[in-house]
């Protein structure tokens, strides 16, 4: 898919609106290739841009080391002419070039590069906005689910979500010393993304780490302890599986997130409502001439998977975002990489690259001392490889999917 749009080769005046991965990695690829522009970064976020993937593995377990979670150090933005702006978008105004700040300042832009990411999902069921149930995506986030357990004394947690935020964190949790239950609808951990093979590897993961499964069953309500003090924040949690409720000093919830659209879908991007995210082409552009999109909101056309994709992986906004920067420097670059992440169980490492829209067959490999390979296929190719202490099939699980190669 091309736009046919005209080229913008080394704008006067960029302005990046998200301060995640895709968007600091945007700024940052886009002065290493030599643009001269001026930049801005808007940032809703009181933080420079910061890795968020340690927020439920290390930085959740012991909350040290807060500047090691910067992407760039403070000095690096003045000594590159990126300036950051602490500030909520209001709107984007692409046929005028501008941003509009809430507040009412206006930044105006020759390009503007849109990554502002997703937000949790918090499910329709009542009770998701008590005291004491929260989510995990930001570093706020993070601190006020670590004072819940040192400060205020959390004993016993739910996690909801069986997903890679409620694994990592369950596990976490238990080493802060919580009681944990994790409740899922899923039969197995990860199972509608990774299947049944990996689900039980994971599923054995959790339980050795005292994790408590409560697999095939859905929260239907959380509602405060009529027992419990009136300034406590003790909560009980129902399922639809007819057990007994769970009680619980803090619920988190891992159910899932969703794009941030509102910015695209006020500035008449063009959107695909069905995947959920803005369309763009291989190189990031959109539907207007002005604006790129890049990170978790981006549905881009993949030359080497003959498809748009949307993809929620760290390093593949990484690569929006150096894509679209030396695109904007005069140096054009487009998403080719297949997508792929790690995620951290404890002290296991999972390792997956997948085209993740789908695939027929899992093939379950085992390895001596308890590693393991799963090849995905389907239509006869191999459309994903996820690898747990098995170098040698990480190593070459890039080849393998991007080749569409028959599953070895």
């Amino acid at each position: 898919m091309s736009w046919g749009h005209p080229p913008i080769a080394d704008p006067e005046r960029v302005v990046i609106v998200g301060g995640g991965p895709a968007g600091l990695a945007a700024a940052r690829s886009y002065r290493s290739a030599g643009g001269r522009g001026a930049v801005t970064l808007v940032t809703a976020e009181p933080h420079l841009p910061y890795r968020r993937p340690p927020l439920t593995k290390d930085f959740l377990r012991t909350g040290s080391d807060r500047a090691g979670l910067l992407l760039e150090a403070p000095e690096w933005f003045g000594a590159h002419g990126v300036e950051v702006r602490h500030a909520s978008v209001a709107a984007l105004e692409p046929d005028a070039g501008r941003v509009v700040l809430l507040g009412g300042d206006v930044l105006d832009f020759d390009a503007c590069v849109l990554a502002t990411g997703a937000e949790p999902v918090r499910p329709p069921i009542p009770g998701v906005e008590e005291d004491g149930v929260l989510v995990l995506r930001g570093l706020e986030d993070c601190d006020a689910l670590r004072s819940r357990v040192l400060d205020a004394g959390a004993r016993r947690a739910v996690v909801v979500g069986s997903g890679f935020i409620g694994c990592e964190a369950a596990v976490s949790l238990r080493a802060l010393g919580c009681e944990v239950t994790l409740v899922s609808g899923e039969p197995a951990p990860h199972a509608a993304r990774l299947g049944r093979a990996a689900g039980r590897e994971i599923e054995r993961w959790l339980e050795g780490a005292g994790v408590v499964l409560r697999l095939g069953a859905r929260v239907t309500a959380i509602r405060r302890d009529a027992a419990a003090p009136a300034a406590g924040t003790t909560l009980q949690v129902a399922c639809d599986d007819g057990a007994p409720a769970l009680t619980a000093d803090v619920v988190l919830l891992g159910a899932g997130s969703t794009p941030r659209l509102e910015l695209a879908r006020g500035a008449g991007l063009t959107l695909d409502e069905d995947v959920g995210g803005v369309r763009c082409d291989a190189g990031l552009r959109t539907s207007h001439p002005r604006v790129w999109a890049a990170g978790d909101i981006a549905v881009a056309e993949h030359p080497l998977a003959n498809r748009p994709l949307r993809v929620e992986h760290w390093g593949d906004a990484l690569a929006h975002g150096e894509a679209v920067g030396r695109t904007l420097a005069g140096v054009p670059a487009r998403w080719e990489a297949v997508p792929g992440f790690w995620s951290a169980v404890g002290s296991r490492t999972l390792k997956l690259v997948a085209w993740g829209d789908g695939w027929e067959h899992e093939h379950h490999v085992a390895h001596p001392g308890g590693g393991f390979t799963v090849f995905y296929e389907r239509d006869g190719a191999c459309v994903g490889v996820l690898t747990h202490d098995a170098d040698a099939d990480a190593e070459r699980a890039q080849g393998l999917v991007g080749r569409g190669a028959p599953v070895p």
